[in-house]
């Protein structure tokens, strides 16, 4: 049937190489308006069959039912098996319609041309009306084998234009059928018939047949038929008197008679069987926190759950599921029989499964809210600066002691090995750097208010909240450490300068690669790192960039040398962070600047994170028996330390 699809078993994500065949393609029908003409045979002939053509695909994003997002058909993967496939009516197979001569692919368009070739009232009816000058349309029926989804602010092109997404194209595809039908998703196709004249449901090629019904009395019987089905919508509509209006819609749609209609709204009007209520397994979990996900506008919803799901969700909830409604969900589904919110306790003690037998919880209330608040913690977590994130080495612990890595050092460099001789016994010292986790956390509320309001947002907000407030707090840990460093960066350890040659310029920064590429190990030997990454504050970011990407400086000053060639354009990676300045830290300074290796050559720093979880969790459960409402509460465990003085260089950059 026209528009009629099945859901797409395979999915390559944009830009991802396609993978092998799903193991069953689907149907696919792609809708285009259509226009059909009638004329006779070339050869004259009163038997000549008519002949049509028609684009039935232009190439562009159309709206296909049982696709959340627009569908492109990729013309160049598309595989026409032979130029001879079926003309249809409405993708029937009862219904032919002739069959194809000729089909192409012309400028990103897909063409074809035949004959109506069957003796059927479906093609009869096509000509007939195309006659009559009736817009048809046409559609094209493929068998999708793989298709990609492109993600919004993604560009594709395909079929010679650019996409923008969120869009599905469909990369490879089997032609099966083409059909005409009265209403489609791409209005810019053309199709048209030849073929000149109809008598009496047959075709005729000649314009001197006195049988043709003349154009004044087609005009007469379409003004009849429009009354007569003015007649029959008036009727159904007075049988269902407004109290039916889905009884009135099918009627319209489908053509019932007034009669017909009248036994559909007796039916209806009988009187019900008790209710049984059963609870309705079609809403699970994963569909509740799929709705809360819609609901809130999440990002990359499609990359979270499965394409069932989601349309579970979209068909219950229409992207617009309510805090109430939630829990409400949840505590059917948990056997709670009411059919309001007014009992607000015991509609929380039923979604969140209290006092009720284990096997009997179908839904977990609380792991979905705190599943749906885990998303959107992330938000928060990663709103906030993380310059951190890209100076420092990152440690997996797996309890809160301190633990103590160890950095081997000694003779390590190899002995010459004379012939027959033996090679000769290293020795291995060893420094050592400690590190510890520890807990930071904090307790957010949904109250009553919340909850009566039917503020679903509470569940968004509230996390982001948390997870925003554990960005700033490894932040301000770490920052805290890293400029509490007037004992680490040190001339003693000859890692640290200071006067007016150290401010951050072509010749501050030669100054401080020279210091750390003059760093030696336990021998007195070259350390062999190589400095990567130039961390300013936020002052020091222009002049920063500048020494990173332009070729050349040049200094206008009236002692100024003529352009000056930049020596360190492209070696080091900028990274600039609002803490290296702030008043509320020790150490702050708007002028100092560090040079660093990369964190995995030698750190200077280390985030230690329990578990290797780098990002915050948080849990939801029901308030206390005194409160009414949900409580979240947001914990990270991770700890920061100072480790290797040879891995960085700080310049004091005082004038």
């Amino acid at each position: 049937m026209p528009n009629a699809m099945l859901r797409p078993r395979k999915k390559i994500e944009a830009n991802q190489a396609s993978g092998s065949r799903p193991q069953a393609p689907v149907q696919l029908c792609l809708t285009a308006k259509a226009q059909i003409e009638i004329e006779a045979a070339a050869d004259g002939s009163s038997n000549a069959l008519p002949r049509f053509q028609m684009v039935g695909y232009t190439g562009g994003p159309m709206r296909v039912a049982g696709w959340r997002h627009p569908v492109i058909l990729d013309l160049a993967g598309l595989s026409i098996p032979s130029q001879s496939r079926p003309i249809r009516f409405g993708h029937d197979p009862l219904s032919g319609v002739g069959h194809t001569d000729s089909i192409r692919v012309e400028q990103g368009q897909l063409v074809a041309a035949g004959v109506v070739s069957r003796d059927t009232a479906a093609a009869r009816e096509v000509v007939t009306s195309s006659k009559n000058g009736f817009p048809w349309q046409a559609s094209v029926g493929a068998s999708v084998e793989e298709y990609e989804f492109v993600k919004e602010h993604q560009q594709v092109t395909v079929n010679g234009k650019q996409h923008a997404g969120p869009v599905n194209v469909v990369r490879k595809s089997t032609l099966g059928e083409i059909s005409f039908v009265d209403l489609g998703a791409d209005g810019a196709t053309s199709a048209s018939v030849a073929a000149n004249q109809l008598t009496d449901g047959e075709f005729d090629t000649d314009d001197s047949q006195e049988s043709v019904m003349p154009q004044s009395e087609t005009a007469q019987a379409i003004r009849a038929a429009a009354i007569k089905e003015t007649e029959r919508i008036t009727a159904v509509r007075r049988v269902c008197g407004g109290r039916h209006p889905q009884i009135e819609a099918r009627a319209i749609k489908e053509g019932w008679s007034e009669q017909r209609t009248e036994l559909q709204v007796l039916r209806e009007d009988r009187p019900a069987a008790p209710a049984i209520h059963s609870r309705d397994v079609s809403v699970t979990s994963m569909v509740l926190e799929a709705a809360c996900m819609l609901a809130g506008k999440a990002p990359d919803v499609e990359e979270q759950f499965d394409e069932p799901t989601l349309d579970a969700a979209d068909r219950r909830f229409k992207g617009s599921i309510n805090f109430q409604e939630l829990l409400l969900e949840a505590a059917w589904a948990n056997g709670y029989d009411g059919r309001s919110f007014r009992d607000h306790r015991t509609v929380l003690r039923f979604a969140f499964g209290q006092g009720i037998a284990a096997a009997s919880t179908t839904i977990d209330i609380g792991g979905i809210l705190s599943n749906v608040a885990n998303k959107f913690l992330l938000d928060g977590f990663f709103s906030v600066e993380r310059t951190w994130r890209n100076i420092c080495a990152v440690r997996n612990v797996s309890d809160f002691k301190t633990v103590t890595s160890y950095r081997l050092i000694g003779k390590d460099q190899y002995e010459l090995v004379q012939p027959g001789g033996e090679i000769k016994q290293g020795s291995l010292g060893q420094e050592t750097y400690s590190n510890k986790a520890d807990t930071y956390g904090l307790i957010l509320s949904i109250d009553r208010r919340d909850i009566i309001n039917d503020d679903l947002g509470a569940i968004t907000t509230v996390p982001r909240k948390l997870g925003r407030g554990s960005g700033l707090k490894i932040n301000d840990v770490f920052w805290t450490v890293f400029l509490n460093n007037a004992a680490f960066f040190v001339a003693g350890n000859k890692n640290y300068q200071a006067g007016a040659n150290t401010v951050l310029n072509i010749d501050g920064l030669t100054l401080a690669d020279v210091m750390f590429n003059d760093q030696v190990d336990g021998d007195g030997k070259p350390i062999g790192i190589m400095p990567a990454i130039l961390l300013v504050p936020t002052a020091l970011n222009a002049i920063g960039t500048q020494l990173y990407k332009s070729l050349e400086l040049r200094d206008n000053t009236t002692n100024a040398k003529t352009p000056v060639g930049n020596p360190h354009v492209g070696r080091f990676r900028v990274e600039v962070s609002r803490y290296l300045a702030n008043a509320q830290y020790p150490g702050n300074s708007s002028k100092a600047w560090y040079l660093l290796a990369e964190p995995v050559d030698l750190p200077v720093i280390e985030v230690a994170f329990l578990n290797g979880q780098e990002s915050p969790t948080i849990e939801t459960a029901e308030a206390d028996f005194n409160q009414l409402g949900i409580k979240m509460r947001g914990y990270h465990d991770f700890g920061c330390a100072m480790q290797d003085p040879r891995g960085g260089v700080k310049s004091k950059g005082e004038v």
